[in-house]
This record gives C-alpha cells, sequence and structure tokens, in this order.
C-alpha cells in the first residue's frame, strides 16, 4: 500500500481556490486598478505591466490563510518614514514614476533600466508567501513579480561576483527619517549570487492584483520568504554585484542582533526574544514558527556546508 505524506506547504487539491472565483476577482479588480492608477504615480505601458493579472505559481503553496489586505497594507516598517508601523501617510508621498535602477559592480556592462523597460523583459507571475518579521509578527500575501534569477539574468554579473547588494531610495524631499542621521543611509542589504538565483528568491512589484503601495516597497521590492523580513529591501534603485560580503543596514547597526544570512530558526532566540513563533497578522492567532519559515525544501541546500556560518542571524 503506497502512504503518501504531505509536505508541510502542500495543500489538497480540494482546498484550492476555484478557477472561477479566481478570474472573477481578477475581473473585478480590473475597475479598482484602473481607477488608482493616478495613485500610484504610474502611467501608461508600465501601468499595465505592473497591473496586469497576472497566473498564480502552485508551486510554492502558503499553507495558511491570506492576511487581510487591510492588515498586511496598514502595519509596516519603514524607517525613512518613520520607525512607528502606522507610515502609511508619510509613505504616500514617494516619488515612484520615473524609477530607474542601476546595475553596477561586477557586471559585463554597468547601465540603468527604467522599471517599465525592466518589465518588458520579464514574466510576471503571482505567488502566495509567508513572510516572517526578526520582530516575530507575520502575515501572508498573495504578491506579483517576479524571480529574482531574471534580474541577475538582465544584470549579467561576472564569475568572480558572489554577492547581491540591493540599495534603497532616499528621497530626502519626501522621505523624513533620513534626517535621522544616526542610521546609515542610504538602506542596503544583500544576499549571495547563488541565494539571489534559487527559485524562492522573488522581487515583487504588486501585491493583492494590485500594485505595491508606498508603505509596502513601491514600485519594486526584494522578497527572501525564507529569511526575516528585514533581508527584503524595498524601493529598489541600485543592484550592485560584488566579490565581498557585504554588511547591510541593519548588522551596521547592531552585528550581535542581525547578521547577513538571517534564515529564520524557532530554536534560535533573538538576543531579546524568543523566535518559537509568530503572532499572525489580522488574527493575532500565535502559531510555531517553522525552521526556513517551512521553506526548507527549497532552500536548505543553499547552507548544506556552512556548518561554521553563522547563518540564522
Amino acid at each position: 500500500m503506497l502512504i503518501r505524506i504531505r509536505r508541510g506547504w502542500e495543500l489538497p487539491e480540494s482546498a484550492a481556490t476555484p478557477e472561477s472565483v479566481v478570474l472573477g476577482r481578477r475581473a473585478a479588480l480590473g475597475g479598482a486598478l484602473g481607477a488608482g492608477a493616478a495613485v500610484a504615480g504610474l502611467a501608461g505601458p508600465a501601468w499595465a505591466q505592473v497591473a496586469a493579472p497576472a497566473m498564480r505559481n502552485p508551486r510554492f503553496q502558503p499553507g495558511r490563510e491570506v492576511t487581510p489586505e487591510r492588515d498586511a497594507t496598514s502595519y509596516n516598517n519603514y524607517y525613512e518614514f518613520g520607525t512607528s508601523k502606522t507610515v502609511t501617510p508619510a509613505a504616500n508621498r514617494l516619488k515612484v514614476a520615473p524609477w530607474t535602477i542601476k546595475f553596477d559592480g561586477l557586471v559585463a556592462q554597468p547601465r540603468e533600466l527604467g522599471l517599465e523597460d525592466l518589465l518588458k523583459q520579464v514574466n510576471l507571475e503571482e505567488r502566495v508567501l509567508r513572510h516572517r518579521c526578526v520582530e516575530a509578527w507575520a502575515m501572508t500575501v498573495p504578491w506579483t513579480g517576479f524571480p529574482m534569477s531574471e534580474l541577475v539574468r538582465l544584470a549579467q554579473p561576472r564569475p568572480e561576483a558572489k554577492f547581491v547588494v540591493f540599495e534603497t531610495a532616499a528621497q530626502r524631499d519626501t522621505m523624513p527619517g533620513l534626517r535621522q542621521a544616526w542610521y546609515p543611509w542610504p538602506y542596503s542589504d544583500g544576499c549571495s549570487v547563488a541565494e539571489a538565483r534559487n527559485e524562492m528568491a522573488f522581487i515583487a512589484t504588486g501585491m493583492y492584483g494590485k500594485p505595491l503601495p508606498p508603505q509596502n516597497g513601491a514600485p519594486i521590492r526584494a522578497l527572501f520568504p525564507w529569511k526575516y523580513g528585514f533581508k527584503a529591501p524595498k524601493s529598489i534603485v541600485r543592484v550592485t554585484f560584488q566579490a565581498e560580503q557585504p554588511v547591510g543596514y541593519w548588522e551596521k547597526l547592531q552585528a550581535s542582533e542581525y547578521g547577513f544570512w538571517a534564515n529564520v530558526n524557532p530554536e534560535v532566540a533573538h538576543p531579546r526574544w524568543s523566535q518559537a513563533s509568530e503572532r499572525l497578522l489580522g488574527s493575532n492567532e500565535r502559531v510555531p514558527t517553522r525552521i526556513y519559515n517551512g521553506y526548507g525544501e527549497f532552500v536548505a541546500p543553499l547552507y548544506a556546508n556552512m556548518q561554521n556560518e553563522r547563518i540564522w542571524y
């Protein structure tokens, strides 16, 4: 007798949303998305690409309910706009168009790409992914975007490039937090090229079938679902490839608490609090945290030969 044991991220087919419901949702969103174009600050082809309905990738099942949109978009860390979780009013001043991204460092040819040109060269998809903050709260979000490996492909890194650094926007006329000079602005963080090429690494341009709102990292951000959320730079303006392991924003501030790899592990506590459980936004239910945030099947091999590395913080 064959006994089938489902993996932690798998759901039975009966739990999948019917296609008719998904397509109906997409159609209903169409009018709302068109009305929101001016708010998002995007127009024309770029807006069409960011807002276009994307097919959901069924490979990445969340294993839990999607967080209500109102909760995921109203409880945010974005220190450039303030240190509270209610940064939306300030973040709405962010200028998101035109938007360009610079590719430099160890690449075949340094260059800048406009968001519109970049999106013409990738295929968008939707992924429902879990997000785990080092502060021990979590959310589950339907993100629109493309695999980070596609960004690496467009950058054309040289063979000696081993790490990627993402630098984020520093708009002094819209970001009051930049006046706090004790923070190491501009915000930057990075990963290894191997991590960037892993199938779980994602570049998001939208959420809940809409363009990213400013407080969630408009117009383009990085996602590493198996890492703590501080490893997910928002509002990316520069991607640099280098041979040396970079030191990120939070590691510069407090290296004893925040490290380069920052993989989720419920058994390794933050110096000031436990990581054994997490609070779900929207319900405030506490659930056990899973190693690699439940994505170990996809990413654990990246760290197989790193027993002497501090891979959890």
